[in-house]
């Protein structure tokens, strides 16, 4: 029996209903949770390996806001807005690099320290004297967990520390030893025409796993369970299948995969996702550790990102192991796109009726609850105006 490592009882007589079909289409509704979810809650850009050294950095662009993740000489890693303080321009135009000794704007030249501090602009006797500091690149907050990357676009917000966000699932996840481990094959991108809810909606259980995924189903089966997000946090567990191996890719995977000595017995045949509010997983394999994410392009479109890391001392086993597993994954995340789609089209229909969840859906119910915590308005089944939209969920916070 697989463990559970926090109360996650689904309570009797629960409001089985989802988020209504509109807040899957509405463009205000969206403005809001660009503001109130994915600027004001920590988001993954990578992790310490994709910025091993000095002058090493890392950009993200989502939701109208620019990330730029630096190395300094003195080996820290900081987080700053990748906005040139003259005009705007992108301070670094690559997703990832490496600069010598200094990041220079590539519109004006003005050259920033790594430390973000300005270093000088061109032609200096054109504008009045600069600050270093004042006149420095915008910080962001940033704050390091296990070896991931995580930033806030806005200072504060609703969440506490990442290390206290993630303390439930701390001591489990200290045992992958993932600050350790480096990049597979860098990070990726890939566009899914849906609304980002219905990504994560069907991320956030596996009830469906039986019937849509036949390389997940055959790899562990019943042996899959969901926690639920409680406090920010998700978690969902699995072992192999005893009778494992009527696909090709699981088959050879079980086969090949090494014991994995290094965990506790528990872990050493466990697939485990760990859910991060409002967006993001960090999953882990015997192998592999990976980060996955969604970002909202239009109501209609998202934006997926990741990246999978492996052992530094990788066997040539493991690597096997690692690229079955990934195999697996594609065909999951293919699977589930569709998925997504029929869902997320079906909200538009007059005879769409809302959802009716089982119990092993618990956990979208949750993601829901979170999202209804940050933005109230999600509790009206029916949709407000456009142009009312701010303002009644303004309202309903205040009475909240």
């Amino acid at each position: 029996m697989n463990p559970h490592i926090r109360d996650v009882a689904v309570p009797n007589d629960w409001d089985r209903r989802g988020l209504p079909g509109w807040a899957y289409h509405s463009a205000a509704l969206l403005e809001l949770e660009k503001d109130r979810l994915f600027r004001n809650h920590w988001q993954i850009v990578g992790h310490v390996s994709d910025v091993p050294a000095a002058g090493d950095y890392l950009t993200m662009d989502v939701i109208g806001e620019r990330a730029l993740v630096v190395r300094g000489k003195d080996g820290r890693v900081r987080g700053f807005h990748n906005i040139c303080r003259h005009r705007g321009s992108r301070v670094v135009a690559d997703e990832q690099g490496t600069c010598k000794n200094a990041l220079v704007c590539p519109f004006h030249g003005w050259v920033y320290n790594l430390d973000g501090t300005l270093r000088g602009a061109a032609r200096p006797n054109s504008f009045p004297e600069l600050d270093k500091d004042e006149f420095g690149l915008m910080p962001l907050d940033l704050e390091i967990w296990m070896g991931f990357i995580f930033i806030r676009f806005r200072s504060g917000g609703p969440q506490p520390s990442v290390a206290e966000l993630l303390k439930p699932v701390a001591a489990e996840f200290a045992q992958y030893r993932t600050e350790e481990m480096v990049p597979s094959w860098g990070i990726w991108t890939q566009k899914s025409p849906v609304n980002w809810k219905s990504v994560r909606d069907v991320d956030n259980e596996g009830y469906h796993v039986a019937m849509a995924h036949p390389a997940l189903q055959d790899l562990y089966g019943s042996t899959y369970y969901d926690e639920p997000f409680v406090n920010g946090v998700s978690r969902s567990f699995a072992t192999y299948n005893p009778h494992a191996g009527r696909r090709w890719s699981v088959r050879n995977y079980v086969r090949i995969a090494p014991e994995a000595k290094h965990l506790p017995e528990n872990l050493r045949k466990a697939w485990v996702y760990y859910g991060i509010f409002p967006n993001a997983v960090i999953a882990t394999t015997p192998e592999t550790v990976q980060f996955y994410q969604e970002f909202p392009l239009s109501t209609g479109e998202t934006l997926l990102r990741g990246a999978i890391y492996r052992h530094a001392d990788e066997t040539r086993e493991q690597a096997a192991a690692r690229y079955l597993a990934l195999r697996i994954d594609r065909d999951t995340q293919a699977e589930d796109v569709q998925l997504s789609v029929w869902s997320n089209e079906s909200m538009l229909s007059e005879a769409f009726a809302g959802f009716y969840l089982s119990d092993l859906e618990y956990g979208v119910r949750t993601h829901h609850d979170h999202l209804r915590a940050q933005l109230p308005v999600l509790a009206l089944e029916t949709a407000p105006q456009e142009k009312d939209m701010a303002g009644i969920n303004a309202a309903l916070l205040s009475r909240g």
